[in-house]
């Protein structure tokens, strides 16, 4: 079922109208909701309520945004301000704005002197302002979506002030997210400290009326398991009635899935969920060039296998295909994997 249906757009296109909540974290999600937003119409601009050149498949787009950041300048305004961290949030924000190329620039922008603001980036002093002045995170991040007239919600997975700690496979403990990932041992468990935080009602409403439910890519403890440790986000996509579809990473990581198989992801993500909570896996089986394997070597990271057999034993629907885009690093192609996702959805609405 492929998209590419003709404009402008019928009556029988624009009742295919979802709502899709995309969760994860790091530039994983950021990427994926580059591809999703131009399903959503424009709030702004010459013609308000268009796409961009493609149907309006998406009435309500939601993401889902990891917050146990602990470093840089999220980690310093989390100390010196008692906030949580915005600098993943504020990816989802420039991601989803009318004008990304202006703000990702002014909020990428880290300052270079000033004492106490070097190393600070803008968009993480913008949001840090805005929870002052509301006291309330959650209303800040909201706030800040409305002023930069996002094509879409952002809400942190908990507003609790909420830390990673982990169980690695030597038996020690890690605690925070820097820490656990500069280790180089494997991690047996990842936990939250407090060990129960509550998500955001609007969380677990969006999540509950969606049509499709995205989870990945990112990193796979600290992107997208830290999300399924918050209370009742597991149980909320395990009874989800959308379309609910695994985004594959395309590389591993060597601090966190070294050797790992796209199905071993899955299994470990299981762990965490404990309930299965995907219907469909995307998994790139496109070759990646020699050059960008030796570059990733150097990482330590490498091309994760796709074993599709054994993702499908796991219940499973794998779909495998050329889902990314090099150039100077690998990423995901956004618009390739948002349309099949959004395909996917399509199907599984008849």
């Amino acid at each position: 079922m492929p998209l590419d249906p003709p404009r402008p757009q019928s009556p029988q296109i624009a009742r295919r109208s979802f709502r899709v909540v995309a969760m994860g974290g790091g530039t994983g999600l950021s990427t994926l909701l580059r591809g999703l937003k131009k399903y959503v119409p424009s709030v702004t601009g010459s013609t308000p309520g268009s796409c961009d050149d493609i149907p309006c498949l998406i009435s309500d787009l939601a993401a889902v945004v990891t917050v146990t950041d602990d470093g840089g300048s999220s980690g310093r305004l989390r100390k010196d301000f008692n906030m949580l961290p915005p600098g993943d949030l504020r990816n989802c924000m420039v991601a989803l704005s009318e004008d990304e190329y202006l703000l990702a620039q002014l909020f990428g922008h880290r300052f270079r002197s000033g004492g106490e603001l070097e190393g600070h980036s803008f968009g993480n002093l913008f949001v840090a302002a805005l929870a002052e002045m509301t006291g309330d995170f959650g209303h800040a991040v909201k706030l800040a979506a409305e002023v930069l007239a996002t094509r879409g919600h952002i809400y942190p997975a908990t507003v609790a002030d909420v830390r990673l700690r982990a169980r690695m496979a030597d038996g020690t403990t890690v605690e925070g997210e820097t820490n656990i990932t500069a280790s180089r041992v494997p991690i047996a468990e990842l936990m939250l400290d407090p060990a129960i935080v509550e998500p955001m009602p609007e969380t677990l409403e969006a999540i509950a009326k969606a049509d499709l439910i995205t989870i990945g890519p990112g990193s796979l403890y600290t992107s997208l398991i830290t999300n399924l440790l918050v209370r009742g986000i597991p149980e909320a996509l395990g009874a989800a009635k959308g379309t609910r579809v695994y985004i594959a990473n395309l590389m591993t990581q060597a601090n966190e899935s070294l050797h790992l198989t796209a199905s071993q992801h899955i299994e470990r993500i299981y762990d965490h969920a404990r309930q299965p909570i995907f219907d469909y896996a995307l998994v790139n089986t496109a070759p990646v060039s020699a050059a960008i394997r030796e570059r990733y070597a150097a990482e330590g990271a490498e091309v994760i296998d796709a074993d599709v057999e054994r993702i499908e034993a796991l219940g499973i629907r794998c779909i495998s295909g050329d889902f990314a885009a090099e150039g100077n690093v690998l990423r995901h192609a956004a618009d390739r994997v948002a349309a099949k996702a959004l395909e996917l959805a399509l199907a599984g609405r008849g």
